[in-house]
């Protein structure tokens, strides 16, 4: 019975996913966003790769502090080889095996660290990331000269500073294995969510979009966030409705920002793709690597 369900859920992801998508191009003609995508320079693309790649290297220097602390003390080579395969799952076999099952599978079996902490560590790697893009959508808001924004400018800190005290509570009162690694944690997601926003940057650049830079920027924030939500494949579509509406509401260009959102997926399906190779050839995580 349980089988059945995840195929249904992964059916319903892949269902919503496309409706999304068939949404967006019969709101937005492709051929618009097409000669957006015509026109990009290809070496700024090239660097947003790059800062992509690097900013998932530091996600996984994060991932692997946790698992450190529940007992599961591999190389970080060996876990950037997991967090690899876990991405290319996540993106290219959702049927049932997501990235993060697949890891917390292999480190209990590895290390019989325990379900509990596996888990644990997994839903707190996850919330720290997400934690850094609402901070930085706080910062980016209170520095944008928007009606909508200046309104609520006083209260941009305040979250900021709302989110981060109650998710060190969060993690000192109900995660104290993984706590001693909080400030760890919290300065290398804040890498990986700048490395993107310099990766989304560079993309603003390649199609050479010199105005409202940080409204961009804020739409890419907070559709991150939206696109961790289990409702579509690998954020795929949720992502792009954000860039989509956002710039509806922000009076921005539409066919551009549609443009950025898949020009960032396709950066994100290259660079999980790579992930093929540990699914052939699974890491061994229960040897310590020299290295």
């Amino acid at each position: 019975m349980g089988r059945y369900r995840k195929q249904l859920l992964t059916a319903l992801k892949v269902v919503v996913s496309l409706a999304l998508l068939y949404f967006i191009f019969t709101k937005l003609p492709f051929r618009e966003i097409s000669a957006v995508l015509k026109q990009a320079r290809f070496e700024y693309l090239f660097l947003a790769l790059i800062l992509f790649i690097i900013s998932k290297g530091i996600a996984s220097v994060r991932l692997n502090s946790y698992f450190h602390q529940i007992g599961a003390p591999f190389s970080e080579k060996q876990n950037g080889q997991l967090y690899l395969q876990g991405m290319f799952y996540n993106l290219f076999l959702p049927g049932g095996i997501g990235g993060d099952a697949y890891k917390g599978y292999r480190i209990q079996q590895d290390f019989s660290t325990g379900t509990r902490k596996v888990v644990g560590s997994l839903l707190v790697d996850r919330l720290s990331g997400l934690l850094m893009l609402f901070i930085l959508a706080c910062a980016i808001a209170l520095l944008i000269k928007h009606p909508i924004f200046n309104e609520y400018s006083w209260a941009f800190p305040i979250l900021a500073i709302l989110a981060l005290g109650v998710f060190w509570w969060v993690n000192k009162r109900y995660f104290p294995s993984l706590f001693p690694v909080f400030w760890k944690s919290t300065f290398l997601s804040s890498g990986v969510q700048l490395a993107q926003l310099a990766a989304v940057y560079c993309i603003l650049m390649g199609f050479e979009i010199e105005t409202n830079l940080l409204l961009y920027l804020f739409i890419f924030l907070i559709s991150s966030i939206v696109a961790v939500l289990p409702l579509t494949i690998g954020g795929i579509g949720s992502r792009e409705i954000v860039f989509l509406y956002g710039a509806l509401w922000l009076g921005l260009q539409e066919d551009v920002s549609v443009a950025i959102s898949l020009v960032f997926l396709a950066i994100t399906a290259l660079v999980s793709f790579i992930g093929i190779y540990y699914h052939l050839k699974p890491p061994q995580l229960n040897v310590q690597d020299k290295e």
